[in-house]
């Protein structure tokens, strides 16, 4: 439970954070971040659901990618008064999203 909030505040950080570097995202304050978060976590859910084994490992790769920056640009339209995103907004966000994602230990996330 502990590690599921953990993930949610470090994925709200992270949409703040590239919300500030990259054009084309924007997201209103830290409540917008970590709502943000939590319906691109459910619409993740959702598409790897769907993708089922046909998905590449751990949702990494060419397919991981396309898939969450198409997360990120469906979320704008579920929470507009929060989340505010470019299609190149989207991508750029996957980029650096995947990259932390990457790097950050799975015991943190």
């Amino acid at each position: 439970m502990i590690g599921t909030i953990v993930r949610f505040i470090v994925s709200a950080l992270v949409l703040l954070v590239v919300s500030w570097v990259l054009p084309g995202i924007s997201v209103n304050g830290f409540s917008g971040a970590l709502f943000a978060a939590v319906i691109i976590a459910v619409l993740g859910w959702a598409a790897e659901s769907l993708l089922g084994e046909k998905r590449s490992p751990k949702s990494r790769g060419i397919i991981g990618f396309l898939s969450a920056a198409v997360v990120i640009y469906i979320a704008q339209f579920i929470i507009p008064n929060q989340l505010s995103v470019s299609l190149i907004g989207s991508l750029l966000a996957a980029l650096v999203i995947g990259l932390v994602d990457a790097f950050v230990p799975t015991e943190l996330r």
